[in-house]
Formats: C-alpha cells, sequence, structure tokens
C-alpha cells in the first residue's frame, strides 16, 4: 500500500527477529530488529527536511519576539482579546515538534518561554480591572477567565510533560492547576463538589466571579487601541474594544467550556496515578452527559449554582455567555455574530474516553447531533441544520449536515457507524486506501507554511512597543500537522486536523495512536534520520513504515501504542513473521538504510495512561 514496502526482504526481517529486551528489565518489551534495505522514500525525506525546516524557523522566530528571559516582546495587557494567554500561544506547537523529534534546542526555548510568561504576568497589573490589580496571575495561573482562553493559555503546558515529564515544576505545576478545581485550595473556591459544577464561566486561581461580569472586566484597561496598536479582532478604539463585551455579563454558572479544565486532572493524574485525579475527571463529565440528557440529549449551556439548567439565566438552558443563544453585536462591523462555543469543548468527553474506552462519553455527542441534525430543513434545494437555539428556537442555519466532531469521534472509536457520519478528509482517504499522493502532498504543504511564515516574520515590521501578544500568532511557523498525522496518526487538536473551520479550540492533550522514544538519548520523539508512515487504523490494528535514512548509523527506536501508553501492543507482524509483545511498547532496531512495514495487533484503551517514558515505568 505504501512506498515503505519496496526493497523488503522476508528472508532477512524474518532472520531479524529477536525477543531479547532492549531497554531495562522493570520496563522490558520485545524486540524487533530490520536489516533488510529499503530505498529511502520521499514521504521519510519531506519528513526529516521539515523537522529541520521547523527548528531552524522557530529559533529565528525567538530571537525575534522573546528576550533574553523568555519574556514576549510586547505591550503587556489584561484582557480576553490580547491577555495573558496570547503571549505564550506565540509558540504552541513547539512542544510537539520536540516530542515528535525535534531538536533539544526547541525544548529549551519553548521552556524559557513558558517560565518568562509566568513571570511576566505575575508581575503585569491593570490599573481598573479589579481581580488582576495585584498581578494576572496568582500562583502561576491566570486569576480569573474563561475556559476558552484558559484553554489556549494551557495549550503548551498540556503537551509539556510529553518531553519532560519528570521535572519537579512540572509535577508540582500538573497538581497545583488541577487542585484549583477540586477544591484543594480554599482560595479558590471554583467547584462545588456536592453538584458537581463548576461555579461560574469565569474562575481561576482567584476563584469564580459570582457577579455579573461588566465589559472592563473582558476587554482589560484602557488603551490607544486601532492607532498605536494594530488589531487583530477589527476594533479601531479602545471603545469599540470595550463595547464588544457590553452583552457578556452572564458568567454566573456552569458551562460546558469549563470541561476544559479536564486536562488540567488528567496531567495530574498521568503524573503519579492518584485516583483522586481520574475520580473527579470522570465524575465532572458524567455530570455533564447526565445534564444533557435530562436537557433532550443537548447540553445546556448553563447550570445555576442551584444545580438547575438554566436557572442563572431565567431558567434559558440556551442562555449565557457563549452558549447556545449567544449572537452579540460587534461594533465593529455593526452586525451580529453568532459564538457558540458548546461545540468546542467535547475534548472533556475525549479525556474521559482515553481514560476508560467507554463509548457512552461518545454517545452523548453522537445523540447531540442527532438531535440538530432531526432540525435540518431544505433551503433552495440544499440541506441546512442550525448551529444556535434561542427564544424563536433554532437558528444560525448553514449548509449541510450538522458534523462538528464526528471525524473526531470516529477516530476514537473507529466505528463503521461513525464513519458513515463523517465528512471525508484527504488524510481518512489515504488511511482508507484512496489517496497514495497524500504524505508528500501533506508534508509539501507544511514546509510550504513554514516557509510563507517565515517569509511573514522577516517583513513583519511590528516593535515590542506598538504589538500587542496577539500581534503574530498567525505567523508563528511551527508547522507540525503533517508530522502528526504521517507519524504518530494522531489528531492536532491545537490546530484542527480536519479542517481550518473544525470547532476545537486548543488546550487538549495528545490523542495519538502510536508514539515514539529514542532510548539511545533517553528522550522522546524518533531518532535522528528515522521516518515513520502510518497507513492504515482500525479498531484492533495499525499499520506503520519504518525506514533508517542514515546509511552508515544503527538506529534504535522504542514505538509505543497511543500517546500515553494506553494502547496494548499483542504482538507485531512483518510479513508472515510474527512477535509477541504484550505490553504498551516494544524495540525496533533498524540497520543503517534499513526498513519495513510492520502491523501491529492493539487492544486500545486497556491500560491506565501514563507520562511516564517507557524505560521508567
Amino acid at each position: 500500500m505504501t512506498s515503505g514496502d519496496g526493497g523488503v526482504s522476508r528472508r532477512a526481517v524474518l532472520a531479524g527477529l529477536s525477543a531479547v529486551a532492549a531497554i531495562p528489565a522493570s520496563a522490558a518489551t520485545a524486540a524487533v530488529e530490520v536489516a533488510s534495505a529499503m530505498p529511502a522514500p520521499g514521504w521519510a525525506i519531506l519528513q526529516r527536511q521539515l523537522f529541520r525546516a521547523n527548528a531552524e524557523a522557530c529559533e529565528a522566530f525567538y530571537a525575534r519576539y522573546f528576550d533574553e528571559r523568555g519574556y514576549f516582546r510586547c505591550f503587556e495587557r489584561w484582557g480576553a482579546n490580547d491577555g495573558p494567554d496570547d503571549a505564550i500561544e506565540n509558540v504552541n506547537d513547539w512542544p510537539l515538534l520536540h516530542a515528535l523529534g525535534g531538536p533539544d534546542r526547541i525544548k529549551d526555548l519553548y521552556t524559557q518561554a513558558w517560565e518568562g510568561h509566568l513571570r511576566q504576568y505575575t508581575a503585569a497589573r491593570t490599573t481598573q480591572v479589579p481581580i488582576a490589580r495585584d498581578g494576572m496571575f496568582l500562583k502561576e495561573f491566570n486569576v480569573q477567565l474563561d475556559w476558552q482562553h484558559h484553554s489556549e493559555e494551557m495549550t503548551l503546558f498540556n503537551v509539556q510533560g510529553l518531553s519532560d515529564p519528570d521535572s519537579p515544576a512540572f509535577q508540582a505545576r500538573a497538581r497545583r492547576f488541577a487542585g484549583l478545581y477540586m477544591g484543594d485550595d480554599p482560595a479558590a473556591p471554583n467547584y462545588d463538589p456536592k453538584l458537581r459544577l463548576i461555579r461560574s464561566l469565569l474562575n481561576g486561581s482567584r476563584g469564580p466571579m459570582l457577579r455579573k461580569a461588566t465589559p472592563l472586566d473582558w476587554a482589560g484597561d484602557p488603551f490607544e487601541a486601532g492607532a498605536r496598536f494594530f488589531m487583530a479582532h477589527g476594533e479601531t478604539t479602545y471603545e469599540q474594544t470595550l463595547h464588544h463585551y457590553d452583552e457578556y455579563g452572564d458568567v454566573v454558572g456552569d458551562h460546558p467550556l469549563n470541561l476544559y479544565a479536564t486536562t488540567l486532572a488528567l496531567n495530574a493524574y498521568m503524573v503519579g496515578h492518584e485516583t483522586r485525579y481520574r475520580t473527579w475527571l470522570l465524575d465532572y463529565v458524567d455530570a455533564w452527559a447526565e445534564r444533557a440528557a435530562k436537557n433532550g440529549g443537548v447540553l445546556p449551556s448553563n447550570v445555576g449554582l442551584d444545580g438547575v439548567i438554566g436557572s442563572a439565566v431565567g431558567g434559558r438552558w440556551w442562555g449565557g455567555v457563549y452558549g447556545w443563544g449567544f449572537s452579540p453585536l460587534n461594533p465593529a462591523t455593526g452586525k451580529r455574530e453568532d459564538r457558540n462555543r458548546v461545540p468546542r469543548t467535547i475534548p472533556g468527553f475525549f479525556n474521559a474516553y482515553l481514560l476508560t474506552g467507554d463509548d457512552r462519553y461518545l454517545q452523548t455527542w453522537r445523540t447531540q447531533t442527532d438531535r440538530i441534525n432531526a432540525q435540518k430543513r431544505v433551503v433552495g434545494g440544499k440541506v441546512q441544520t442550525p448551529t444556535m437555539y434561542g427564544e424563536g428556537g433554532w437558528y444560525g442555519w448553514r449548509e449541510g449536515l450538522f458534523d462538528d466532531n464526528t471525524l473526531d469521534i470516529w477516530w476514537f472509536s473507529m466505528k463503521a457507524s461513525d464513519r458513515a457520519r463523517a465528512p471525508d478528509h484527504p488524510w481518512v482517504a489515504w488511511l482508507e486506501g484512496r489517496n497514495p499522493s497524500w504524505p508528500e502532498t501533506a508534508l509539501k504543504a507544511d514546509l510550504q507554511r513554514v516557509a510563507d511564515r517565515s517569509r511573514e516574520v522577516r517583513e513583519d515590521k511590528s516593535t515590542p512597543d506598538t504589538r500587542l501578544a496577539d500581534a503574530v500568532l498567525e505567523i508563528n511557523p511551527a508547522s507540525v500537522t503533517a508530522l502528526l498525522q504521517t507519524t504518530m496518526g494522531a489528531l492536532h487538536i491545537a490546530r484542527p486536523a480536519w479542517s481550518p473551520s473544525s470547532p476545537n479550540a486548543g488546550g487538549s492533550p495528545l490523542y495519538a495512536r502510536l508514539r515514539y522514544f529514542d532510548p539511545e538519548r533517553r528522550r522522546a520523539g524518533l531518532p535522528e534520520d528515522v521516518g515513520a508512515l502510518v497507513d492504515r487504523m482500525t479498531a484492533d490494528e495499525t499499520a506503520v513504515t519504518l525506514v533508517n535514512l542514515s546509511p552508515t548509523q544503527v538506529r534504535t527506536v522504542v514505538v509505543q501504542g497511543g500517546g500515553y501508553g494506553e494502547h496494548r501492543i499483542r504482538e507485531v507482524r512483518v510479513g508472515d513473521a510474527r512477535t509477541a509483545v504484550g505490553g504498551a511498547a516494544f524495540t525496533l532496531r533498524l540497520a543503517p538504510g534499513g526498513g519495513a512495514r510492520l502491523v501491529l495487533a492493539m487492544d486500545r484503551y486497556v491500560n491506565s495512561p501514563t507520562l511516564a517514558f517507557p524505560w521508567n515505568r
């Protein structure tokens, strides 16, 4: 099916099969040795080029926009438009680049940026916004914001453990951040354990906002908007920025966006496997599943402090900021815009599925999709379905059936019924054997993206005193989608895999079919010179070609089932040869110029996910 089949000698591969452990006995795995030569595949050469291009571009970006402390060079502000979350988003995807096999220099840079932004925004203060007058961060966490923005803030942190799971600072933060939503910190009473709800849309290290929010709470202190600063959201004055939030008052009570907090609990659980983090995560997701069931199959967008659906907004299940009926006026355009964020919150349910493999967590979303599609209408011969709900019923119509998240659901379940509900996609067509040119096409597209964004960095005329924190988000050169998909068979939630209009946001963990480690350098990622291409995924099998492009050096790679070892690999097949594994990982030794296509028989979601490297388990 792939160019990875070329050049493989069955006799040579059979001769190389071994049961010798290649990592310490405490984590011993089966080992497979590939001695057969493989002509260098075009996709593998492109992968290594993309690693190099990403690394060079990211280093140049960092030198331009960050100082020696790791501070982002900008005019520091509080606000939902251009606040602290945007500063660290400028290095989104850099941890994934390193975890895939990028150079250690990338890890050094994003770690410095993370530590720097914590200091930068702990020191930064507002003069008029009450909550941040003593600092925008407290205990290294945003003092109070919504989880659309918290999740963006946490995009880097939530995958930082992939490369640095043993960092004492990371482990302490994982527990502290999760504890903000589990009652561990009396100064941050965000969670009601009896009613299983987070008490406000606006929450953080100073606790929940239990009053109506004002435009100032969202927009931040006055500044020279539109004059001195480029405004990514289109405002030309501070007054427009302020009035953007005129209708953002209803924040009291729980909202599905708070489901993003479950990734904090997942991180803490994967550090030390303390049961209470797993229990909290599942309890909170279960609460939302129960609310959807009570609400006719649709997740409500407000749950009051009494636990009653809609009670904080006059009984309207669709009410509240970022709810099903949230279509505020944009003063920059004079038009109302639909800003329902409920469909973005599915990663909370994916986190529960990662822990359990329980299909009921996906079923909640299937049921919601069915409920929406039951409202379909035909206009001008074309089917339309709604995206919003208000006093007059369903609205916000768009062409086609409602299929948000359906490909993601199929990726998890691997059920034919879920595939039938989802649209097509070039990557999926590749996995189904219908798009043989996709790997090279996708990798070349990401190489071009790196080049285009690097050019924009060079041409950027902004300076620190005219630059807001979100000014250069769109020219961060890190481009890892094709690497994630080709090497790991992984979703890319932070930059959605399926389309630019996908409703998913950042702040998720890694959802991957496979992951790789370099046992010689004792780090995460593919070893130098190694390429990997997943060409088929089913409910119980994964096919991947691995090749060593070095003509002189042996390369050894540990192949793991799942991003966190959540999948058990039963056996590895190379042609007719079989090697039993019976664990989360095995070791593959690739001779110079060697490569082979492996078929892995797997039991998915049967292991407790862990951040520990295979040789440390």
